[in-house]
């Protein structure tokens, strides 16, 4: 894990160093303010919704399998076999969505299947292994890393995607960092040329978007208590 995260921050670190370098050709320009706006939007929506994904699957795999002994099938694990992987590939779309050119998310999404496929693969023969009879048919049955679509409306919410009050506890520092560096990023030269109160005024659809995502919040942990009381009683 430690290893993995150690990539992972490489990656992270020499990809904006080499943006800041080279702002112009990675960066995208504020001159179509319509399409900016709709970006920066759906850009926040991404990287909130990966959070989320990216809370629950780690909340609920520490919860019901803290050393891997077993096989995880329910909550974000039926909705696909990686959850965690999912969450970071919306994390990014949305960064890239916010801040950087279109075809900036090209080389994300190539980066990603060099970086995260290999070892998905690689995850999955360990499994095989280890659950012989349960693994080859919770592979038949849930996706690899892209849901059905017909999975999403097939069960409520709270089922793929349960949430606690100490989940987000634990990744609330995670979650802002990367929300406050990237809106502070996108930001910058919009508050250079015509200050705080125009920013904030153009900033309705985004404080939207949060104000969406903490009542999701809110209701997903309401609905797991409540779901889990239903079971204990």
């Amino acid at each position: 894990m430690k290893k993995r995260l150690g990539i992972n921050g490489v990656i992270i670190v020499a990809a904006l160093a080499l943006a800041l370098v080279f702002p112009t050709l990675f960066f995208r320009d504020s001159t179509a303010v319509y399409y900016d706006e709709v970006a920066e939007v759906f850009g926040v929506a991404f990287i909130l919704l990966g959070q989320l994904l990216r809370t629950s699957a780690r909340g609920y795999k520490s919860e019901h399998s803290r050393q891997g002994e077993s096989l995880i099938s329910s909550g974000p694990y039926s909705l696909v076999r990686n959850p965690m992987y999912l969450g970071i590939l919306l994390i990014g779309l949305g960064i890239v969505l916010m801040l950087f050119r279109w075809w900036v998310a090209a080389v994300f999404i190539a980066v990603f299947i060099l970086r995260y496929v290999l070892l998905i693969f690689t995850e999955e023969k360990k499994l095989l292994k280890i659950f012989p009879q349960e693994y080859p048919a919770y592979k038949m049955r849930v996706p690899r890393l892209w849901p059905s679509p017909h999975s999403l409306f097939q069960r409520d919410l709270t089922e793929y995607l349960p949430l606690r009050l100490s989940w987000i506890k634990r990744e609330i520092g995670t979650i802002l960092a990367v929300l406050l560096l990237t809106l502070v990023l996108e930001s910058w030269e919009d508050i250079k040329q015509e200050g705080l109160r125009a920013y904030f005024k153009a900033g309705a659809g985004l404080l939207l978007v949060l104000a969406l995502f903490i009542w999701l919040s809110i209701y997903l942990m309401k609905r797991t208590d409540g779901l889990r009381q239903d079971v204990s009683v």
